[in-house]
């Protein structure tokens, strides 16, 4: 009276098996291999005599390997179909010898697969100078660069959630509050091509170089937070003023603490003059917008609140004079 029931789908069973079935199984999700899985099995292929390759005494050059890596794109079957055919067309070409095996190369992949390899070494210099020309490509407001440098990466398997986590920093970096939308189409292509995965999720990271290269641009919050961290880096822990710090405590009212802030929400528009730095960096600015998208409304705010500071120490000062 035991039944054993084993299905294999490439569906969803959520949708594609009845409630009451699949309330009775236990799914089982199996996952794309890793590139250390497709090489293990490859290897073992070219060393097994039986079942493998291993009597037709073929070797596989480091570049080659890496090649058939990325095209089988975690798919052990074409892994194996494409090593079995660029094997056998070798074989066909070239004397055995026990002395000297059969050594598949790159270009030897590429004539019996009809398929290119593109030149890139995801640990070394073409990895660097290709993110450099997608970011600079990105910087420079031309979409169909970044566009290109894009998809040469993703052709050549580099980590998707890599080239998400650089644009993500690209947003802040060289766009940042000239339009601050672009730092939440980049996170959320990371999060749709995590989602969805390839070949679909490649899609939303296309959508995200596009906006970041049309976006306007604006490097005064890179610059602005480069200076206070020197600032920071120099000056030490200098002491919070007294009227900012938090008084939770009556003994901490007694001594100061709190004494003479000013609730910004008192005051017109929300805005009241009032020093938030330490005594020896008073008045010192880091951030100034530049003119360029939304940062232009933002220098027009700052600008106004600026105006306003000043008057109120012009004040100070004359009060200081009586």
């Amino acid at each position: 009276g035991l039944i054993t029931l084993i299905g294999a789908t490439t569906e969803n069973p959520s949708f594609e098996v009845i409630s009451p079935l699949l309330s009775r199984c236990r799914v089982i999700t199996l996952e794309m291999l890793t590139a250390e899985d497709i090489a293990e099995i490859i290897n073992q292929a070219l060393a097994d005599s039986e079942r493998g390759l291993g009597a037709l005494g073929v070797e596989l050059e480091e570049d080659a390997l890496a090649h058939l890596i990325r095209i089988a794109d975690g798919d052990a079957r074409m892994a194996l179909n494409s090593l079995e055919v660029v094997a056998a067309v070798l074989a066909n070409k070239t004397a055995p010898s026990k002395s000297r095996p059969r050594v598949i190369a790159v270009a030897d992949l590429e004539r019996a697969l009809q398929k290119k390899a593109l030149v890139y070494d995801k640990s070394g210099e073409e990895h660097y100078n290709v993110i450099s020309a997608l970011h600079k490509s990105l910087r420079g407001s031309d979409p169909d660069a970044a566009l290109y440098w894009l998809e040469r990466m993703l052709a050549a398997g580099e980590d998707p959630i890599y080239i998400a986590r650089r644009m993500v920093r690209f947003a802040s970096e060289d766009i940042g509050n000239a339009d601050p939308q672009a730092l939440t189409i980049a996170m959320s292509a990371m999060e749709a091509f995590k989602f969805l995965g390839h070949p679909e999720g490649e899609l939303a990271l296309a959508q995200a170089a596009v906006y970041l290269a049309t976006a306007p641009k604006s490097n005064r919050i890179y610059a602005a937070y480069g200076q206070v961290q020197q600032v920071v880096k120099k000056s030490g822990s200098l002491p919070v003023p007294f009227h900012i710090r938090n008084a939770p405590t009556r003994l901490m009212k007694d001594i100061g603490y709190g004494k003479d802030y000013k609730y910004a929400h008192n005051y017109q528009d929300a805005f009241v003059t009032q020093e938030y730095l330490p005594e020896k960096l008073k008045s010192q600015r880091f951030y100034e917008p530049s003119g360029r998208g939304y940062e232009k409304v933002i220098k027009q705010r700052l600008d106004g609140w600026r105006r306003l500071q000043g008057k109120a120490q012009q004040e100070d000062k004359k009060s200081d004079i009586k």
